[in-house]
């Protein structure tokens, strides 16, 4: 900084005020300031203003599957905020495998990020406990927090999922499959709830059969759905949990000689193109990373209240899938 400063012909508090972006600095003086630091390459030394601030401008960000595309406006979502807010954002995938979520959030703790968004992958994150003494802010978004109280943004994933069932069922369907991911995670549990809830409240029975929860995979789907399409009482609609489910569902059955009808949850690039076209239950992936980066900033700014808990809500797209009467009664 002084050999920025004697080159420009100005004072050190001139040359910080140009390069933390502080007013008071004329544009003649600026130009001056930017043409030395250009010609000595000059770099902030940031190490140096995390120890007088106490801040790192930075956050980060652990996802499930970056490659997932439910996932991409999310993250670009939080890292509009965090460079509105002057902060870096480093992101990570967890893989859902709850050790490497572990390792991640805490190795960015130990790079002394200023807060976290977490989808968490885990269901037990007392880990997080020494961190949020030590200052370190923290919202969880897709799912909640496991054994500790913190700011949490989900979707209403049983109310979506409510909303596409009873809509199946108001088109004569009353034989309905539904296909989801593993027990436990807490989107699959709260959309086979909201399953559930739909049948129940019309007054249909569910066959053991028509429920399947596990891995995602192309190959279990593929024999899950052969299986309620075969038998005396074949499914004549199917409710898919999420974005790969339905995927598979819709390269399934454009094979099958009997149509049916087909919702799923989530929905994904170039669904509006088929044909028929996907009727899906869709989030809104940029809101959720939106309010989870500003519940976040707001805690960094100083807000002192009690963890929030915000749901937005999911929206029905019909297309046409989900409107294909039923051909057994």
């Amino acid at each position: 900084m002084k050999d920025v400063a004697a080159r420009a012909g100005v004072g050190l508090k001139t040359v910080s005020r140009v390069v933390n972006g502080e007013p008071g600095v004329t544009a003649e003086t600026e130009s001056r300031v930017r043409s030395a630091i250009d010609a000595l390459g000059f770099r902030r030394n940031d190490s140096a203003r995390i120890l007088r601030k106490g801040r790192t401008a930075s956050i980060g960000l652990v996802l499930e599957d970056l490659a997932d595309p439910f996932y991409s406006p999310l993250s670009r979502a939080v890292e509009d905020r965090a460079r509105a807010n002057a902060s870096l954002l480093f992101t990570g995938s967890s893989a859902e495998v709850p050790e490497r979520e572990q390792e991640l959030v805490l190795a960015l703790c130990a790079r002394r990020v200023d807060g976290l968004v977490i989808i968490p992958a885990g269901d037990d994150h007392r880990y997080l406990e020494p961190e949020l003494a030590a200052g370190v802010a923290v919202v969880f978004v897709d799912r909640p927090a496991g054994h500790i109280d913190a700011d949490t943004v989900l979707t209403d994933n049983a109310g979506g999922s409510r909303d596409a069932v009873a809509h199946l069922i108001a088109h004569g369907h009353r034989r309905i499959g539904f296909i989801g991911d593993q027990v436990g995670i807490h989107t699959a549990d709260e959309r086979v709830r909201g399953y559930r809830q739909a049948m129940e409240a019309a007054g249909l029975p569910i066959a053991a059969g028509w429920v399947s929860m596990g891995p995602t995979t192309p190959e279990r789907v593929r024999v899950e759905m052969a299986r309620m399409l075969g038998g005396s009482e074949p499914v004549t609609a199917f409710f898919m949990g999420n974005n790969r489910v339905t995927v598979t569902a819709v390269r399934v059955l454009a094979d099958c000689p009997r149509p049916a009808a087909l919702i799923g949850f989530d929905d994904f690039e170039l669904a509006d193109l088929l044909r028929p076209g996907v009727t899906v239950v869709a989030q809104d992936p940029i809101r959720l990373g939106r309010t989870a980066a500003d519940l976040l900033f707001r805690r960094l700014d100083g807000a002192d209240e009690p963890p929030r808990r915000v749901e937005l809500p999911a929206r029905l797209i019909t297309r046409g899938s989900g409107e294909i009467a039923p051909t057994v009664v």
